[in-house]
């Protein structure tokens, strides 16, 4: 399905590629399909998180330190948007710029047949999730952490990694549940099944 934010028109469409479209069906028995994506997905951004973490112990250069974090977080954001959101999930999103020079932001769900249902990673699903929400989070923990501190040098790393993992996290939100009035009644049915799902 193709979801444009311009004017919310939404259409069905082929997305990926055909050989995407038209998967070898695997055994369910394989809970990873992409083991490759999956462990790009979380190396990134771990690894951004430890460099954070051990840098001031590790080396006395700011700069360098700087630079390996905005480099490791740059890779994360090229391979989560570009390459595990497609695989793992089937989800993408871009942005381009039409011939009148205005900017249209595209958010993209691959169709999915019953059989492809069936057959997709739950595993490679909670991986994906786990690790798009988990680690923006904590970069919005380390910025309080730098601000309170009164390390100032470290907050404008700490904002790069909030900018960049946020983005993507804001754009595959906007892919799985579309524009606004979808993401208010998505809040809504959900708090109402867990208030039932309590009076039970």
């Amino acid at each position: 399905m193709l979801r444009q934010d311009s004017n919310d028109d939404t259409e069905d469409v082929s997305l990926f590629d055909a050989s995407d479209d038209k998967s070898v069906r695997r055994p369910k028995k394989l809970k990873i399909r992409h083991p490759v994506a999956s462990f790009f997905h979380l190396f990134f951004r771990i690894s951004a998180i430890i460099v954070y973490l051990l840098c001031e112990l590790l080396s006395s250069s700011f700069i360098a330190c700087m630079v390996t974090i905005i480099l490791l977080l740059s890779c994360d954001f090229w391979t989560v948007k570009n390459i595990t959101g497609r695989l793992m999930v089937g989800l993408r999103w871009w942005n381009h710029i039409d011939d009148d020079g205005k900017s249209h932001w595209v958010f993209e769900a691959r169709k999915e047949s019953n059989q492809e249902k069936r057959t997709s990673s739950e595993a490679e699903s909670q991986i994906f999730w786990l690790g798009l929400i988990s680690c923006p989070i904590m970069w919005v923990i380390f910025a309080f952490s730098a601000l309170f501190s009164f390390k100032l040098k470290w907050l404008a790393v700490v904002i790069m990694g909030v900018v960049l993992q946020g983005a993507n996290l804001y754009g595959y939100i906007r892919c799985k549940v579309g524009n606004q009035s979808n993401l208010t009644s998505m809040a809504t049915t959900y708090l109402g099944k867990q208030f039932l799902r309590q009076e039970n």
